[in-house]
């Protein structure tokens, strides 16, 4: 059963509009509030069923005053049925292996992160992260959150090279995909498609509900690949409900 934590107990604050990362020539401004130490993993289960995302102890949501592009967006694993092609991508990697692991960073992990902005998000506002910044973006926390690593083929025995790795958040009703990065050297592996699929298989077999995707964005490249998943849920006013054909531009999986 899903609890819910009052968020009369929060304290919530909006920043000043600036240059939105997502639509060109629109301004972006966030509500957010400071995850409590002592029931972070509630209050950020509520938070994240509304709407909000969380980055380190701040859980936050867009509140642009002449824009709502911006969606929340969730897969209903019961529902989810692959596609051909998904299926493909799935066989094309079920080479790595797939390991849980503490919400500790390392610097493997962190070199992959720089080669995978440096190649897919050079322009971005994380590409000039440093150590000290992804060692906040894991660690700086208190909700249940871990990171999967994928990994290929083992080496002399050791650990396989690693290919690809995921920031989740583990809810009450579901896994919450906070950031991936893969290499992007292997575009042909379609690596952000797996995390997103793989997760799918992983909260099936953990009978949770949901994936959550964080939020769609109508029209935006970096965002729009996120309709591609189908059925998949969005918020809007009245509640959560199934993301439309024409809402989404009629895309197909």
């Amino acid at each position: 059963m899903t609890q819910h934590f009052s968020t009369r107990q929060l304290r919530f604050f909006l920043t000043a509009p600036s240059p939105c990362p997502y639509l060109p020539d629109r301004d972006e401004r966030k509500v957010f509030a400071h995850l409590p130490l002592s029931d972070g993993a509630q209050v950020n289960d509520t938070l994240t069923q509304v709407g909000f995302r969380r980055s380190q102890n701040i859980a936050y949501r867009p509140a642009c005053e002449a824009c709502d592009a911006c969606v929340s967006a969730r897969i209903p694993v019961g529902l989810y049925a692959f596609s051909r092609s998904e299926r493909r991508v799935l066989d094309r990697n079920a080479g790595l292996t797939r390991h849980l692991v503490e919400a500790e960073a390392t610097m493997e992990q962190f070199d992959l992160l720089r080669r995978y902005l440096m190649a897919r998000h050079a322009e971005g506002g994380m590409s000039d992260m440093t150590w000290p910044d992804y060692v906040a973006m894991v660690e700086d926390t208190a909700v249940r959150t871990h990171l999967i690593e994928y990994r290929g083929p083992s080496q002399d025995g050791g650990p396989g090279d690693l290919i690809a790795c995921a920031l989740v958040d583990l809810l009450s009703d579901g896994l919450s995909l906070v950031y991936s990065f893969y290499d992007p050297e292997q575009s042909k592996a379609s690596l952000g498609s797996f995390v997103i699929l793989d997760h799918i298989v992983q909260a099936d077999i953990a009978n949770l509900p949901y994936v959550y995707l964080g939020y769609w964005v109508q029209g935006s490249e970096k965002m729009d690949y996120k309709a591609k998943f189908r059925p998949l849920e969005v918020l809007r006013p009245s509640g959560w409900a199934p993301l439309q054909d024409d809402a989404a531009g009629a895309l197909k999986r």
